[in-house]
């Protein structure tokens, strides 16, 4: 069955009392739904906790162009937009149990720049080239794989793929035109900026995209094909993924590997570009997250990926590889210590819960630990599924 793309709240099929414990992957072009209540749910209350989300909701300004130039202009030298942006319009969301839709509101098919939360997809190209022998293992330097003079400094050469992938690198040097030290720069002298303190590699934690950016051009060396085909072909294509996706670079990120012309691809949408993704796609991949890599009969990628990626970097306790942890359960009292999720500027979020059999969406919805608190009060022995984890 396929859904109006703008019809709200809770849709009811014919889906079985407790078929929701069967393992359950939507086919491309159809989702089933499932009744509240055969989902371990009371409808009020979750109907409340959609209500919630849509209160929270913020999508103004409606140009992300000006949004993240208000947000990163004044204080960034030199910045500028070099990737593509889009407008967005209204909020959406989506609320899977058992795999199965039990709610979704807005335009859940809309393409919308995603930000930050293509981070966790990045970190999931990786988990490829460490399946398939690419990288030998995260605890390697980088320097051993890309050899063309981005890790030869005597600062830069003991960085490993870990650092890149929990962002406790402190790379330094200059990418796409844009220096390590411009994007977010620390402190309120700027004649420092240039001559900031060196950290050694693991030792300290840093919201970056220049080396978020860093590592994708890594990754790019090691696959030595776009990312955005190596994650159509290895995921996106076999969860049933749409068509309608894109994953943009920037006007100058494009270089030349084994006689092509290819386009490294951002980490974020901060100098715009990133992921631009519907509703609907992210809750796929979410899917596979929470499935720990197994779609249907195929393992997409190993079950230990998903311990790996919720390894607390030692600087920085609430972040593993490239997705936020619920660590003491300090980001998301309500929610169990094992879940996690990706993250984007607006409020754009993917929530993990295996613990609850639990995927969430959410499109411009900043306050995630309040609508998951409401989910969670929605439905049925979370509580003990929290205090147990």
């Amino acid at each position: 069955m396929i859904l109006h793309p703008v019809r709200c709240a809770f849709l009811f099929l014919l889906v079985p009392a407790l078929a929701i414990a069967q393992p359950y992957f939507p086919e491309r072009h159809q989702w089933e739904m499932v009744a509240p209540s055969d989902a371990g749910f009371d409808a009020q209350a979750l109907q409340e906790a959609v209500a919630y989300a849509r209160a929270a909701a913020v999508t103004e300004p409606s140009s992300l162009y000006q949004a993240i130039t208000e947000s990163f202009a004044p204080r960034e030298p030199d910045f500028r937009i070099l990737g593509p942006t889009k407008p967005r319009k209204g909020d959406s969301g989506i609320i899977l149990r058992g795999g199965r839709i039990v709610a979704e509101w807005g335009d859940v098919h809309r393409v919308d720049m995603t930000f930050s939360a293509v981070k966790s997809y990045l970190a999931t190209v990786a988990g490829l080239a460490l399946r398939d022998g690419m990288i030998g293992s995260i605890d390697q330097r980088a320097a051993e794989y890309v050899r063309d003079g981005k890790f030869d400094s005597e600062h830069n050469a003991p960085i490993t793929w870990r650092h890149l992938l929990n962002q406790t690198s402190d790379w330094s040097g200059t990418l796409w035109g844009t220096p390590d030290w411009a994007d977010r720069p620390v402190g309120d002298d700027r004649q420092q900026w240039p001559n900031r303190k060196l950290n050694s590699p693991g030792t300290y934690f840093k919201y970056n995209d220049v080396r978020i950016n860093l590592l994708a051009y890594s990754l790019l060396q090691v696959h030595r094909e776009p990312l955005p085909v190596v994650l159509k072909r290895e995921i996106m294509d076999p969860i049933g993924a749409s068509t309608t996706w894109r994953w943009h670079g920037y006007e100058n990120s494009w270089v030349m590997l084994d006689g092509l012309r290819m386009q490294s691809v951002s980490g974020g949408g901060h100098f715009g570009g990133g992921m631009f993704i519907s509703a609907r796609d992210h809750a796929r991949f979410g899917l596979l997250m929470e499935s720990r890599g197994v779609w249907k009969d195929r393992r997409l990628l190993p079950d230990s990926w998903f311990d790996m990626i919720r390894e607390p970097a030692a600087a920085k306790p609430d972040y593993g590889l490239l997705w936020w942890l619920n660590t003491d359960r300090e980001a998301v009292p309500a929610a169990p210590a094992s879940a996690y999720w990706a993250a984007g500027f607006g409020g754009n979020y993917v929530y993990i819960d295996e613990c609850n059999d639990l995927v969430v969406v959410l499109r411009w919805v900043p306050d995630l630990a309040g609508v998951i608190e409401n989910v969670l009060n929605a439905m049925e022995n979370a509580n003990a599924c929290s205090e147990a984890a």
